[in-house]
This record gives structure tokens, sequence and C-alpha cells, in this order.
């Protein structure tokens, strides 16, 4: 009897110490699945917050960025995803300011102009060429000392007369319309002293004044005074055709390309009236800005005291339309 309740005894305890790991694997098992539960729910709830942030984030910059804006735009990447980018040429000719200009310009932090892109024949050996230039540089695949690290908010390039521009005037004109280009045409009222200018830095360019380098444009006024010693004879003879023919390219190129959005600025009115600059930047659609150059003017003396033969040219246009330009 007694030994048949020891070995009852015994079967019990088998028993309990056979279930004891079994419970405690359970236990474990139940415990991880509860973990894993409550992981995966914080995990999910974190998502779902993190979706509902950014789309409320791009709700907001879809209303930031969709703002309608008077000038067409290009839509930039990244942290400049919402500034609008402006297109925009600057129509001169030269010796009429506009590399001082495109200075001022290039000193605002949001622009960037890409100076005389034409200049070189190739890109304006045909209207394709010229528009597979154009293409490339409002793509915004140009790349220039012009390039800012701020946001870019006007981009654009220098166009002289002489470059093609008025060789294909409609279909430049369709193109620019489409792309939403906006002019700016910058030209001198005075066009005897533009050609004063312009012969004085073809003399230049011969003569190499400065240490043996022709600099169509200064930085120092000890450099300005030192060109400024030449005074150009004018020849009597064609001077009157020559402001002619200025003035006619300049009243050709305003009609041509009337029908772009476009202002038009004098680089008189650049020295003298102290709001043309804003009125530059508020065209292009940027922050108005106080702007600078480094280019010191060359020729600052009266017409008189610049050219060589003053007497003749006087002489000649005494009388004439153009009389006007001898009382500056």
């Amino acid at each position: 009897m007694m030994l048949q309740e020891k070995m009852i005894m015994y079967s019990s305890k088998s028993s309990k110490g056979t279930l004891f790991p079994l419970r405690s694997m359970l236990v474990f098992f139940i415990a991880l699945f509860g973990f894993y539960v409550c992981y995966f729910s914080f995990t999910q709830m974190a998502l779902e917050n993190e979706e509902e942030e950014m789309s409320d984030a791009g709700e907001r910059t879809k209303v930031t960025c969709t703002i309608p804006s008077v000038i067409p735009y290009k839509q930039m990447r990244g942290e400049c995803a919402c500034t609008p980018v402006r297109f925009f040429i600057v129509v001169s000719m030269q010796r009429s300011g506009s590399g001082w200009f495109e200075t001022l310009l290039n000193s605002h932090p949001n622009v960037s102009s890409n100076g005389e892109v034409f200049s070189v024949r190739d890109r304006r050996e045909d209207i394709t060429s010229i528009l597979r230039t154009l293409d490339r540089l409002y793509n915004l695949d140009w790349r220039t000392s012009a390039a800012k690290n701020e946001c870019t908010a006007a981009f654009g390039l220098k166009w002289m007369l002489n470059q093609g521009l008025m060789d294909y005037p409609d279909d430049i004109v369709q193109y620019l319309n489409k792309k939403g280009v906006v002019v700016i045409f910058l030209f001198r009222r005075n066009t005897l002293r533009r050609l004063v200018s312009v012969l004085a830095n073809e003399y230049d360019g011969r003569t190499k004044q400065l240490n043996g380098t022709h600099k169509a444009h200064v930085h120092s006024r000890e450099e300005a005074e030192k060109l400024a010693r030449f005074r150009p004879e004018v020849d009597a003879s064609s001077l009157i055709p020559s402001i002619r023919d200025a003035e006619q390219s300049m009243e050709a190129c305003l009609r041509q390309f009337r029908a772009t959005r476009h202002m038009i600025l004098y680089y008189e009115d650049l020295i003298r009236d102290d709001n043309a600059l804003s009125r530059v930047q508020e065209f292009l659609g940027v922050p108005v800005r106080r702007l600078s150059s480094r280019h010191v003017k060359i020729h600052t003396s009266p017409l008189p005291d610049l050219v060589g033969n003053w007497e003749e040219v006087r002489g000649t246009l005494m009388g004439t339309e153009y009389q006007r330009f001898l009382d500056e």
C-alpha cells in the first residue's frame, strides 16, 4: 500500500515537472505575439501620421506654388520648388551700357544673366541653331559664372541687334511668347555719344592700351582715365548716315518685337532716375534690392572734350534733326 502511494506521488511530481517548461514557453510566445501586435500597431499609426503630415505639407506647397503670376514661368525642383523662374532677354546695341547693366542685374542674388550668348557664330547660323540654343538656355541646362547658389528667380541673356536677332524676328517673337520670355530693350538716346564710344573701343581693340590687353570695360579709375585720353576723330561725311542707321535699327527692333511682353529702357534713364532699377526688378518679378557694379565709366567728360575734330562734327550736325545731341 505504501509502495503504491509513493508511486502515485512520484508520478504526480513528474507530471508537474513536464508541464512547467511547456507553460513557460506558452507564456513566452504569447508575450512575443503581444509585443509584435503592439509594435505593428504603433508602426502603422506612425506611418499614417507621417502620410497625413506629408499630405498636409503637399497641400500647403500646392497653395504656395500655385499663386497666379502675371509672367509665365518655369518651376524649379528641390529646395527651390516654389521659386518661379522668369525668363528674360536684354536687347541692346554695342556701347549702350548693356555690359554695365548686366553686372547690375547679376549683383542681385536671384538673377542670372548669361552674357552675349549669340556672340558665338555657330549659335546663330540659322533659326534652327538659334532656337536650339534658346532651348538649352531656358531648360536651365546652361552653366556660366552667372549661376547663383540662391534660388534663381530670373534667368536670361544679353542679345545684340547684330547677332541674328533681326534676321528671324517673326520666329523669335513666336518662340519668346510661347516660352513666356520677357524683353528689356536697353538703348541709348544720344547715339552720337554711342558712336564716339564705339570708335574709342575699336581703337583700343587695335592698340591694347592697358599693358597689351584690350578691355571693353574697366574696374578702376586709373584704367578709365587712361582709355579716355584717346580722342577719336569722327568721319563727318558718314556721321549723319551712321546716326540715322542706328536710330532706324532701334525703331525697327521695337516695331518687330512690339508683340512681346517688354519694357523700354534708356541708358540715360539708368544714370539719372533712381527708380529705374527698381522698375526693372519689379518687371522681372524679383525682390527689389540695391544693385551694384564694379564697372567704372570711361567717358565722363562733355562731348567737346572727347572728340578730336569736335568743331567739324558740330558744324555737320548744326541745323539738322540731330543738333539736339550737341546740347546734352
